[in-house]
């Protein structure tokens, strides 16, 4: 933490000093004419089609779905989608559910529940990000994770090679620690080689090291000729205001009562943060996506409002798709305990 910590102070300073099968050709006559072909979906239109999403956090992240307090279910993704969200970013704990040696096989089960919430996702026509989290070991020993973290995305990327490209890959949620630069480009080349066997063109997230703060993504090297991938970074800007009062965050209670007021100083440090993601998509020609932001529950409502309208905005400002941290947990949107939005903090979002 204390590591997690001194990333996140980093980031503060250097923004204050300046996201089937085909089927065989058969033989026709010379004069037959050949098909033609449709234009082929870029990154920045299948990136477009995010829109406006929300994470179904603290569920399959956890060490088992529930430990965190939140069991998913239908009624979820209904209330998303009529609450008029385009899509759900679906963080999920493979490395817990998977053997630790060869040939690192997921849990039947634990797949097939991954299964019915990709599933409930697109009976309700949202978008949805599978996205792998919380994989504790690769911040300690990255390298020893190497095989495992591949083996891990050949078996997730063989089982949804068939659904529409409306599910999307998300390589690795926020690394951190001891992945370097080098590391982390390393691994994730040999992740997305892996993936790319069976899903040549679906839509891949990748954000950089220093758990995706908008600062690295310079250092971020994706292959040059994959152009179905999607940059990502997460923003959680003043953090003594969005994560005061967090229990997992020793010495956040000596932050609660910090406000945020949207005044021109603060808004600017917030674009310059923007301005370093739109700058990093149009050098690398690549969308960005906004993954995670929002404010702890115990942050004053009124600033939780005006702080999120503020990020939601200046992100579709840029074309930026983002998705809000989160659901019906401790940052929630909705309130699971009274069975209620968070009106206006939904509001904020949809920007009515």
């Amino acid at each position: 933490m204390l590591k997690r910590l001194l990333w996140l102070a980093l980031g503060l300073l250097l923004s204050a000093c300046t996201a089937a099968t085909p089927t065989p050709l058969q033989e026709t006559p010379a004069a037959a004419a050949s098909p033609t072909p449709g234009p082929e979906i870029t990154a920045f239109d299948q990136a477009r089609r995010l829109g406006r999403g929300v994470n179904l956090g603290n569920a399959l992240e956890a060490p088992n779905e529930g430990d965190w307090g939140v069991l998913l279910n239908e009624d979820d993704f209904k209330l998303i989608a009529e609450a008029g969200f385009d899509s759900v970013r679906l963080p999920v704990r493979f490395s817990a559910h998977a053997l630790r040696e060869a040939p690192y096989t997921i849990d039947p089960a634990f797949f097939e529940r991954v299964d019915w919430a990709v599933d409930q996702a697109l009976k309700h026509h949202l978008a949805v990000i599978i996205d792998l989290h919380h994989y504790e070991e690769m911040y300690v020993a990255p390298e020893g994770e190497r095989q495992r973290f591949t083996a891990l995305w050949e078996q997730i990327a063989a089982r949804y090679q068939a659904y529409p490209d409306t599910v999307y890959f998300e390589l690795m949620n926020e690394p951190g620690d001891a992945l370097s630069f080098s590391l982390w480009n390393s691994l994730l080349k040999d992740a997305l080689a892996a993936a790319r066997q069976t899903n040549p063109e679906r839509a891949v997230i990748i954000g950089p090291v220093a758990w995706y703060n908008v600062n690295f993504l310079p250092g971020l090297v994706l292959p040059p000729d994959d152009r179905h991938l999607i940059g990502s970074f997460h923003y959680y800007i003043p953090f003594e205001f969005t994560h005061q009062g967090a229990d997992w965050m020793e010495g956040s209670s000596a932050w609660l009562g910090t406000t945020w007021q949207g005044t021109e100083a603060e808004l600017r440090i917030m674009r310059v943060d923007f301005d370093k993601a739109a700058a990093w998509s149009k050098a690398e020609d690549r969308p960005v996506y906004l993954g995670e932001f929002g404010a702890f529950s115990t942050a004053d409502m009124a600033s939780r409002v005006r702080w999120t309208a503020a990020v939601a905005r200046l992100a579709e400002s840029l074309n930026m798709p983002w998705a809000y941290w989160e659901f019906r947990a401790g940052f929630g949107v909705y309130d699971g305990e009274v069975g209620k939005w968070n009106q206006s903090l939904l509001d904020a979002l949809m920007d009515r």
